[in-house]
């Protein structure tokens, strides 16, 4: 059974189904008060009309130029419930998108400053031309050694709070193809094979956000490698495979709101192939990646320290920075270091939180540099827990602020 329906005025009744309305035989998308969509593979503004339990639709995509007719003949005649409509019409739109949403957010950096399609990021706030990001690495996690743990229910779980997250001036999220660590030693937890080939599976969770991310305008930083995972690769010249066909991927994808990480944190110690943790090493990787897609803007990040070195700031498009082990007080300081690059400065990855986390992303906006959150117990750490701007009210108010048009 609907819920009771309640009237709207004007003598039409609508009935709410969780984040989304049913009316007149119409499922409506929308988004709740906490960003939440019915369909979360469909835009926001999508809506649909369901025939017998879901054996036939006709889908609406306004903001796709898209009208779809679905038919589907597998339907069970006996189970025409509501319930069941849903769940095929959820179905239905993860298809549809998979198939049919074509990326449209082109990402480009114009005179040092991040564009969307042509124009600044952020126009008329503080963060205009920034590029506000967080590093949600684990949404697309799995463990080959863990069988009870459910890869697409986890994707899942992150594709629901996307819209709300954006709603609250996430510009980008950080991910990753080896994820990062999740709170406990031993996981496996790779895009990747021993000879750098890809893995579908992974890349379809990938896709899932990366397309998702594409319809709520935003860009996806997509990482790599991490330490701990790397060791999968059996030698150097898989590690470079690795990248030729992560780059390869991206461009026949067509996707245009992705920007290369190369490496997180490519200094530290628990990467074993040198040349993953050298500068040279990640030279070589980023003029390899920018050779294979041209176009393609590419970088890699260092330590938690906020410093570049002098040969891999000069080889990359944009300079990827963390702050986790900088305190708010010298985080000017380190952006002012970097200025002599002349490049886009970017910080995805800073362990801050609350109200010491909102002074940190106010320091670099007011510096010039994109700032990046990483809520690790809580995004990263399992169980992956993602709800949005609640995560963190005090931050996602913060970036929200500052990404609002100023009067």
């Amino acid at each position: 059974m609907l819920p009771k329906q309640r009237s709207l005025g004007g003598g039409k009744n609508i009935t709410r189904v969780g984040p989304g309305y049913y009316s007149f035989n119409w499922w409506l998308n929308g988004t709740d008060k906490d960003g939440r969509c019915l369909f979360v593979d469909a835009p926001p503004d999508a809506f649909v009309a369901s025939g017998h339990g879901g054996e036939r639709m006709l889908w609406i995509f306004p903001s796709l130029d898209l009208v779809v007719a679905w038919n589907d003949g597998r339907i069970d005649d006996h189970d025409a419930s509501p319930g069941n409509a849903k769940t095929k019409c959820n179905q239905a739109a993860r298809l549809i998108g998979e198939a049919a949403s074509a990326p449209h957010l082109r990402v480009a950096l114009t005179e040092g400053r991040w564009h969307f399609n042509g124009r600044p990021t952020n126009r008329g706030s503080r963060a205009e031309g920034l590029l506000m990001n967080v590093r949600m690495v684990n949404a697309v996690f799995e463990d080959r050694k863990r069988p009870d743990f459910d890869p697409e229910a986890n994707t899942d779980k992150f594709l629901d709070r996307i819209a709300d997250y954006a709603a609250h001036g996430v510009r980008a999220f950080t991910l990753c193809l080896q994820g990062g660590f999740p709170g406990y030693e031993g996981a496996e937890n790779s895009a990747f094979r021993s000879d750098g080939s890809l893995r579908g599976p992974y890349l379809r969770r990938v896709r899932r956000v990366i397309e998702a991310c594409d319809r709520h305008g935003m860009a996806v930083i997509l990482g790599c490698y991490y330490q701990r995972q790397d060791q999968i690769l059996r030698d150097e010249a898989a590690v470079r495979a690795g990248v030729v066909n992560v780059a390869q991927w991206i461009k026949a994808s067509g996707f245009t709101n992705v920007v290369l990480e190369i490496a997180n944190e490519y200094p530290h110690s628990g990467f074993d192939h040198r040349i993953l943790k050298t500068a040279a090493g990640q030279v070589e990787l980023i003029r390899l990646a920018r050779k294979t897609a041209p176009g393609l803007l590419v970088s890699t990040s260092g330590l938690g320290d906020g410093k570049v070195s002098d040969e891999v700031a000069k080889a990359s498009d944009f300079l990827l920075i963390h702050f986790n082990g900088v305190p708010v007080a010298e985080i000017a300081g380190r952006i002012k270091a970097l200025k002599r690059y002349g490049k886009p400065i970017v910080c995805n990855e800073d362990d801050k939180i609350g109200e010491s986390a909102a002074r940190a992303a106010a320091m670099c906006v007011a510096q010039g540099a994109s700032w990046g959150f990483m809520l690790e117990k809580v995004n990263q750490h399992s169980p992956f827990t993602f709800r949005g701007a609640a995560d963190d009210k005090a931050v996602y108010r913060e970036l929200k602020r500052l990404t609002a048009e100023r009067p």
